[in-house]
């Protein structure tokens, strides 16, 4: 429930995605050269021109009998995204040829002269690159830091021989404007030691929006060998209207039973709600701090105050006595999880005659202690009966094969782009429908039904069943395909435009409110390509394989598709994130998806 630290988001890359700009030649044609760099025996890459037919040429390395190879023939159709959100390409493998730096030749008609180069190096050898700053505020200086790392020894810095000769920070603001800055390791812009291998670049954030904040290093890996690796990140920037009285402490007020509201006076514009938490902390008898409880939800301003629960059980149990005080507490955006109000420790003013006077060990630990008094069930949903709710993902419409679940509805926002609150908010909506239900998800879906249940009241909270919440391929823990989408999108006008909750970064700030009791609900699957040979890359798209690390499906790595505290049901190869990848959706599984019908809660 702590506020994440950003290097344990970072993107690993093993891979460079290069914008390109042509110039137009006397003859009237389009050209672009730049360097693909090869770096063990063979090389795979795509071309994104936005539907131009370009010609596409390589220049081998040895000057003394240089060679040009012509590689349109070789082309295969490629697209990179997620759901239907996608950019076309061309998709070229070359084996068992000479490393070295390579050019690459470009050319085309003069009217489609922009578009991007993604290149896959060894893995061997990764950039590591993430922003440090947490103020994600208008007017603030944003920072992000880059290294260079071996998978082998993934927590270590290549200095020397394996080492970062140049840096630069390529920006684009929310109104397309690109602004390209250096990176130093020179120890005077918040890049750790000077000559330490951590370069750092900044950038001030002089409007809200969407950022995309594009690392570009170059350097050689152990062997000597030159290459380049970039990092795509999504940097969301609020508006901060939001401060904490900080004459005020917290008061205790009763609202019946064992519940207080924890009051606390805001300035400012107040925005319609946010996700707010803190730690109850009191005195032991020996005189000493001992925590007591965390309290947490979606909180709505009203007459400049917001309330937080409290069950006065959490403090007879924990044996605790005034004083007591909230520490750590932070009031956040409801979308982007970007902190807008804090304080390390704030007063809680809370008399111990009000305590209850009830000994620590018969206190059993109950959901309303954990969620809160649960309204009537009319108060809920104001519908009735059980249902099954199908759920799609991001950009998506219904993926799921309704026949094969019983008692079903299919929750249909297709072909859209919203955050996790967002879309809980539409799903709580849609099943208003029906007293209660369960959920099982596709994608983006999984975390939206998740947000739901850990922060609004809905008929998740009526049903009944072993299995209140499924999903397959959700990408929990975020996915490197939202950073380089949102860089063909600034270009190309992708679809569905910039999802943050799906970045690495995005999703460890969302995951950081999310608890144990609400994850414990959730029954989660992946998948990932079948293996079929040792000498060949495996992959469900030629595309996004050149940029996630296997196993993966696709779109979602195996490793970011794991939800600490819910339960696994378990990896299947041979099923891929979607339709029109190499092996089956993995949602047209009848076997599994029986499975989940039998299993559903209703």
């Amino acid at each position: 429930m702590r506020v994440p630290d950003p290097v344990d988001s970072a993107i690993y890359s093993k891979s460079a995605l290069i914008p390109i700009q042509m110039d137009v030649d006397a003859s009237g044609q389009a050209r672009w050269r730049g360097e693909l760099p090869v770096e063990n025996g063979r090389t795979r890459f795509a071309v994104f021109s936005g539907g131009a037919n370009w010609q596409v040429n390589l220049l081998t390395p040895d000057s003394k009998r240089q060679q040009t190879l012509a590689l349109t023939e070789t082309a295969r159709a490629a697209s990179f995204g997620i759901e239907e959100a996608r950019v076309p390409g061309n998709y070229y493998v070359l084996e068992n040829i000479q490393s070295g730096n390579y050019s690459i030749d470009l050319a085309g008609d003069s009217f489609a002269r922009r578009g991007y180069l993604l290149i896959e190096g060894d893995p061997a050898t990764q950039l590591v690159s993430f922003p440090t700053h947490r103020r994600l505020w208008v007017g603030e200086r944003i920072t992000i830091n880059a290294t260079l790392s071996s998978s082998s020894q993934p927590n270590s810095v290549l200095l020397g021989r394996g080492a970062i000769q140049s840096a630069e920070l390529r920006v684009t603001s929310p109104d397309g404007r690109i602004d390209t800055r250096p990176m130093f390791d020179d120890g005077q812009h918040d890049d750790g030691a000077a000559a330490d291998g951590v370069f750092a670049g900044d950038f001030r954030a002089s409007s809200s929006g969407d950022y995309l904040a594009q690392t570009v290093v170059h350097a050689t890996d152990g062997r000597g060998q030159r290459i380049v690796r970039t990092a795509e990140h999504v940097v969301p920037i609020v508006q901060n209207t939001l401060s904490l009285d900080g004459a005020a402490s917290v008061n205790g007020k009763a609202l019946g039973g064992t519940r207080l509201s924890l009051d606390v006076k805001v300035d400012g514009a107040a925005g319609d709600h946010y996700r707010a938490y803190a730690e109850v902390w009191g005195t032991g008898k020996n005189g000493a701090a001992i925590p007591v409880a965390w309290v947490a939800g979606m909180v709505s301003p009203n007459s400049g105050t917001i309330g937080m629960g409290l069950d006065e059980r959490w403090i007879a149990r924990s044996g605790a006595g005034a004083p007591f005080e909230l520490r750590n507490l932070r009031i956040e955006d409801p979308d982007n999880f970007i902190t807008l109000a804090s304080a390390d420790r704030l007063g809680l003013n809370l008399s111990a005659a009000r305590l209850h006077n009830v000994a620590s060990e018969s206190i059993a630990i109950d959901d309303d202690m954990r969620m809160g008094p649960h309204p009537a069930a009319a108060l809920v949903s104001k519908g009735v009966g059980t249902h099954v709710l199908l759920v799609h993902g991001y950009c998506s419409g219904g993926v799921w094969p309704a026949a094969q679940f019983g008692n079903s509805a299919s929750f249909l926002d297709t072909n859209q782009n919203r955050s996790h609150d967002q879309f809980a908010r539409l799903l709580q909506s849609f099943g208003n429908t029906w007293n209660s239900y369960g959920t099982v998800a596709h994608s983006q879906g999984g975390a939206a039904a998740l947000h739901l249940y850990t922060y609004y009241w809905s008929g998740l909270d009526n049903a009944t069943g072993s299995r209140l919440m499924q999903s397959v391929g959700t990408p929990y823990k975020g996915t490197n395909l939202a950073g380089i989408l949102a860089a063909l999108g600034s270009w190309f006008g992708v679809g569905c435009g910039t999802n943050n909750d799906l970045s690495y970064s995005g999703a460890s700030a969302w995951l950081a409110g999310i608890p144990t009791w609400a994850r414990a609900k959730v029954n989660y699957y992946t998948t990932s390509f079948k293996s079929t040979n040792w000498w060949t890359n495996d992959y469900c798209n030629f595309a996004t394989d050149l940029v996630l690390s296997d196993p993966e499906d696709g779109t979602t790595e195996q490793v970011n598709g794991q939800l600490t505290g819910a339960t696994n049901r378990g990896h299947t190869t041979g099923q891929c994130h979607t339709s029109g990848m190499r092996d089956p959706a993995q949602y047209l599984d009848s076997s599994r998806n029986a499975t989940m019908n039998a299993n559903a809660a209703h």
